[in-house]
């Protein structure tokens, strides 16, 4: 959510900032909307000091003696009057407020300009894509041969875009799962925190999901939401809150179930396990002030990577251009996986530092130590990683020319004595 007065100290630059991200100029019709606004407010004022003028008056020509009717009927129509303008000033701001709760955030100055992912720009990489040395398989193909992985029975319950995982193919998803979590609450410092799966419209709202992406989510008859990730309920535990600047960074980590309508996706990824109504998903989110919130974008981004790294994946992290930037984010890192079986790259966390804008939204704040006032938190979150997406990259990239496939000796402490999936008999 953008400040108004941004807006009014500098139109063109405002403007400038929503450009990059493919807009037209909008500063002008919010401003219209805001001087109505405080055009209202003032009147009502003005309005206000004549009625409390008017009751002292009433009160004199009484204790008088006097007739008081013409005041009396003059503080009935200014009473009028008043509704009339408050009701005018919320019209305007509500008015205002649709069209900046509908803007994304403004990026970074070192983000890319660009339509795309095909105008990101990769950062760095970590190991190079390879020849197996034999007719790579895709996680499917792997994961059907062992019977492990059954796309029809998982539409038999519940339609397209799920998956059903048996035996060690299952165990393999705990095993990342709570490796990764392990990971980050251990040696990261993050706090582990078990979140609800449904949330209401207000704790929507704060992280950017309503209005404007209504379509992607899953809506229960009662009227929550089921979440798209833990990074909504999580940040919104900031929501509300003045937090003592000692308290900061709070970090906070979590494995949950996500689920998605995929809205716009059809005929994307339709075979296997990449896009998903329902998937699990390690999630980290940061909560600090505006002076370290770059560092912790930095960090948090590097704990994704190691867990790429310990898996032995090819990796590369990627800047996005401000065409494929999220709608809440002021700057985001990508990091994509080779997967040997499509040949391709592919997405397998985000992590993005929101800046102000959440927090504005949620009105969540901080205190300075030793200071007065308070200031808006800054929020961040990123992919600790996709567990789904990691499952296939290993089986792709660990890949046997017999079929099989090695597990990573990092997730051994979750695996027992398996350390082969799918070996021949």
């Amino acid at each position: 959510m953008h400040d108004v007065r941004t807006v009014r100290a500098d139109p063109a630059a405002f403007d400038a900032a929503m450009a990059r991200r493919g807009l037209p100029p909008v500063a002008k019709e919010i401003l219209s909307h805001d001087n109505a606004r405080r055009a209202a407010q003032t009147s009502a004022q003005d309005v206000q000091a004549r009625r409390n003028q008017i009751s002292k008056e009433i009160g004199q020509v009484k204790r008088q003696g006097g007739a008081s009717g013409e005041l009396e009927a003059e503080a009935v129509a200014l009473r009028t009057r008043m509704e009339k303008l408050e009701h005018e000033a919320s019209a305007a701001e509500r008015a205002q407020n649709v069209l900046l709760e509908a803007l994304p955030n403004v990026l970074q100055a070192e983000v890319p300009d660009g339509r795309d992912e095909a105008d990101n720009v990769v950062l760095h990489q970590q190991g190079e894509p390879r020849d197996l040395g034999f007719p790579e398989k895709q996680h499917f193909e792997l994961g059907e041969s062992w019977g492990l992985m059954d796309f029809g029975a998982a539409a038999k319950l519940a339609g397209a875009r799920f998956t059903v995982l048996k035996g060690q193919l299952a165990r393999l998803e705990r095993a990342l799962a709570q490796y990764m979590l392990s990971l980050h609450v251990d040696e990261h410092g993050f706090t582990e925190t078990s979140i609800p799966l449904l949330v209401n419209d207000a704790t929507m709202y704060g992280t950017g999901q309503l209005p404007k992406f209504e379509e992607d989510l899953f809506r229960t008859t009662d009227g929550r939401w089921l979440i798209p990730t833990a990074e909504v309920p999580l940040t919104n535990m900031a929501a509300g809150e003045i937090l003592p600047e000692d308290r900061l960074p709070w970090r906070m980590a979590s494995l949950s179930p996500c689920f998605r309508s995929e809205a716009g996706s059809a005929g994307r990824d339709t075979r296997g396990m990449l896009r998903q109504h329902q998937f699990n998903k390690v999630e980290m989110v940061v909560v600090t002030t505006p002076e370290t919130s770059e560092q912790e974008h930095q960090q948090m981004t590097a704990c994704a990577e190691r867990v790429l790294t310990e898996l032995g994946l090819v990796w590369r992290r990627v800047l996005l251009c401000a065409g494929d930037t999220g709608f809440a984010s002021t700057k985001t890192y990508d990091l994509e996986v080779w997967l040997p079986g499509q040949k391709a790259w592919r997405e397998i966390s985000s992590c993005s530092n929101c800046g102000d804008f959440q927090a504005r939204r949620m009105g969540a704040r901080f205190r300075p130590v030793g200071g007065k006032g308070t200031s808006f938190l800054h929020t961040l979150n990123g992919s600790g990683v996709a567990v789904g997406r990691a499952l296939i990259a290993v089986l792709e990239t660990h890949q046997q020319q017999d079929g099989s496939v090695l597990v990573p000796q990092v997730l051994a402490p979750w695996m027992g004595s398996i350390t082969c999936i799918g070996a021949p008999s």
